[in-house]
């Protein structure tokens, strides 16, 4: 795998990856032309967790009907800034086995993500899961 990233202008950085596909970071603090880096991190998790669980739910033909990752990130208060905490929250809707979404989130958390198992080397990773019926996922 190979990708690379090229300054802009300011604090904009145009990151392209092996397959041309490309990302605007912005590490300015309003953010206007995109992430930063770090938020690009913490997306890239909820992404990662999420193409895992959906995959293993459509294996165990449960009837998902939509999933929203939300993460929430404590970081240390001094450089390098690391993220050293992040609780995942797994909004689920559809008639699901709870046993069948608590062994999906289980698996990609311990098994699957890599994101995952490369930030737990550096943060607690927690998470919890919402069971959302016929409501807007949180």
């Amino acid at each position: 795998m190979i990708a690379h990233s090229e300054w802009k202008h300011d604090e904009v950085f145009e990151a392209v990856a092996e397959s041309g596909k490309t990302i605007v970071f912005d590490a300015d603090a309003e953010h206007t032309h995109g992430p930063s880096p770090v938020e690009a991190v913490l997306m890239a998790l909820c992404s990662c967790t999420s193409v895992d669980v959906v995959g293993i739910l459509k294996k165990k033909r449960q009837p998902l009907t939509g999933l929203r990752v939300t993460a929430l990130a404590a970081r240390a208060e001094t450089f390098p800034r690391v993220f050293t905490h992040i609780m995942l929250t797994y909004a689920v809707r559809g008639q699901l086995s709870r046993k069948a979404v608590e062994d999906a989130v289980a698996l990609s958390k311990n098994k699957y993500c890599s994101i995952s198992k490369m930030l737990e080397k550096a943060a607690t990773i927690e998470y919890q899961i919402v069971y959302v019926d016929g409501e807007p996922l949180p």
